[in-house]
């Protein structure tokens, strides 16, 4: 795998009324092409910000991101999914899914059929009509991922995707996920925050795992699992105690108890 993205020593503070306040500190990692990297650390590290300003949306106020050696100035076009889905609730699914491709100023048309291709590799092809109300949860979300998948970027940043979904659904999210990696291309680049130490671990090529804050690289670690992934897996005593590792890093550098 080539080297796809780059972070060097990027640093984040905020101003705000009491004084400065340090999000980020000093973070520097690379991202393979195709890589999925997963990302943990404590509420409040900058997970989210770390995603914000590698997408190009928010500046880091030291240091640079690199995306194919190019240092990142503006928005990148990239697919994004949040912890809520977000849909526009009067919009129907294959709308909800072009939403994206009408923002940018996309031609609908040409983005019609990839469209409901990705519905159809989501199960949802049926369900094109419908509207948000008339979804599951992970339905939603499974929506939601077509839409940030439907102009086929390169890089793709999840922000606890599944957060919000009961435990059974979201392990049904993390073998879709994995299984429309695939499908769409190994060449695909995801980074993936998640608070599960487990959810990372069993996606991930990686997993880097971050400081509280002002957030920090602490380490970065290569999955046990190889590929593909498989539910037997998760009960393997490799998966078991690389887990507890990363767990045992965290409540060690917090001092209280990490939840999963």
């Amino acid at each position: 795998m080539s080297k796809f993205l780059e972070l060097n020593a990027v640093t984040k503070v905020y101003r705000t009324a009491r004084g400065t306040v340090t999000a980020l500190e000093n973070i520097s990692f690379d991202v393979s092409r195709g890589e999925f990297l997963a990302i943990v650390g404590p509420s409040g590290c900058g997970k989210s910000t770390l995603l914000r300003i590698i997408a190009g949306l928010r500046k880091a106020t030291e240091g640079a991101v690199l995306f194919e050696g190019i240092k990142v100035t503006a928005p990148l076009r990239t697919g994004m999914v949040f912890q809520t889905p977000s849909l526009l609730p009067w919009r129907s699914t294959l709308d909800n899914v072009l939403l994206s491709v009408d923002l940018a100023g996309l031609p609908t048309r040409r983005y019609r059929k990839r469209s409901l291709e990705l519905l159809e590799l989501v199960g949802l092809a049926r369900f094109a009509s419908l509207l948000p109300s008339e979804l599951s949860g992970g339905m939603q979300q499974r929506v939601a991922l077509c839409r940030a998948l439907v102009h086929n970027p390169d890089l793709l940043l999840m922000d606890e995707p599944f957060g919000a979904l009961d435990a059974m659904t979201r392990d049904e999210m993390n073998f879709e996920l994995l299984r429309i990696w695939g499908a769409t291309g190994e060449n695909k680049t995801i980074l993936f925050v998640t608070h599960s130490i487990s959810e990372a671990v069993f996606l991930a090529d990686r997993v880097l795992v971050m400081s509280a804050r002002p957030g920090r690289v602490d380490e970065i670690s290569s999955s046990v699992l190889g590929r593909p992934r498989t539910l037997e897996m998760r009960g393997s005593a490799q998966f078991g105690a690389q887990v507890v590792g990363i767990y045992e890093r965290l409540h060690s550098a917090r001092g209280s108890a990490y939840v999963d």
